[in-house]
C-alpha cells in the first residue's frame, strides 16, 4: 500500500508522525513501513563506465529540472567519463578495479557513499558486478539497465547476435540489483521493432537510445517513491 497526504492540517508534528505510526500500528500488526517529505530530495550516486549514452541522459535531465533529486558524485572505474562529469560541475572519483582490489575499493566507494549521505545508486552501464556488501547496504535501491536479450543473447555482443538470428524487436529492462546476476526486480521494459533493412549499427543506436528512456524511467519513478518491490516483482503507481 501507498499512501500520500498534505501535512497543512495534520495534528501530528512532521518530526514525529513516524514514532507514532511505528507505536501505534508497526510494532502491533508487524508491519514494515517508509515515510518520506516531499520537500527532501533523494541523493543519487551515479556509476557508469566507459559508456556514456544513459550518463549524458541523465544529466541532461536533471540540468533540465525534470529530476527532483540531488547528484553529489559520479563513480568510475574508468577515467573516460571526467570530462563529462567537469562539463556538468559534478564531482568524480574515479576507482580502478581488478580482481586483486576489488573488495578494497568497494569498500572505499561505500565510505564516500556514506559520507555524502547517498539514498540511491543508478548504474549508467557501470561494467562491474556489484558485491553483496554494497548491494546490502542499498537493498531495492541500485537500479541498473540492460538490454532485453539475456538470457537469449548473452556476451560482449548481444546485438551482433540478435542481428544474425533476425530478430523482429529489441528491447532494454531496468531493475533492482540483486545478489542474482541481472535477475532483480524489474522496474520498466520498452522494446522497439526493427526489420530487415537494419544494420549492426542501427540495431545498437535504437537499443541506446531505448536504454536511455527505460532507465530514465524507472529513476524517475524512485526519485518519486511509486515503487514497492516485494518476493522479486514490483508494484509500479502510476
Amino acid at each position: 500500500m501507498r499512501i500520500e497526504w498534505e501535512l497543512a492540517t495534520f495534528l501530528i508534528p512532521k518530526e514525529k508522525i513516524e514514532d507514532y505510526f511505528e507505536t501505534l500500528y508497526a510494532q502491533k500488526y508487524e508491519m514494515h513501513f517508509r515515510l518520506y517529505f516531499s520537500d527532501v530530495k533523494p541523493r543519487m550516486a551515479i556509476f557508469v563506465s566507459k559508456m556514456s549514452h544513459c550518463l549524458y541522459d541523465i544529466l541532461a535531465r536533471f540540468t533540465a529540472g525534470e529530476l527532483n533529486v540531488e547528484i553529489p558524485l559520479i563513480i568510475s572505474n574508468h577515467p573516460d567519463m571526467q570530462h563529462v562529469a567537469e562539463r556538468f560541475d559534478i564531482p568524480f572519483y574515479l576507482f580502478p578495479i581488478t580482481k586483486e582490489n576489488k573488495q578494497e575499493q568497494e569498500q572505499k566507494e561505500l565510505e564516500l557513499l556514506r559520507k555524502h549521505k547517498i539514498t540511491f545508486i543508478v548504474l549508467a552501464r557501470y561494467m562491474q558486478i556489484i558485491s553483496e556488501n554494497m548491494i546490502k547496504a542499498y537493498p531495492d535501491k541500485i537500479i541498473n539497465i540492460h538490454h532485453s536479450f539475456l538470457p537469449a543473447f548473452v556476451g560482449a555482443k548481444p546485438y551482433h547476435a540478435a542481428y544474425q538470428r533476425g530478430v523482429k524487436i529489441i528491447g532494454a529492462t531496468s531493475h533492482y540489483v540483486t545478489t542474482e546476476l541481472d535477475a532483480g526486480p524489474i522496474i520498466e521494459q520498452d522494446v522497439v521493432r526493427i526489420t530487415h533493412k537494419d544494420t549492426i549499427a542501427d540495431l545498437v543506436n535504437k537499443g541506446k537510445d531505448l536504454e536511455k528512456i527505460v532507465l530514465s524511467r524507472a529513476v524517475q519513478k524512485h526519485i518519486e517513491r511509486k515503487i514497492l518491490a516485494y518476493k522479486n516483482k514490483t508494484v509500479i503507481f502510476s
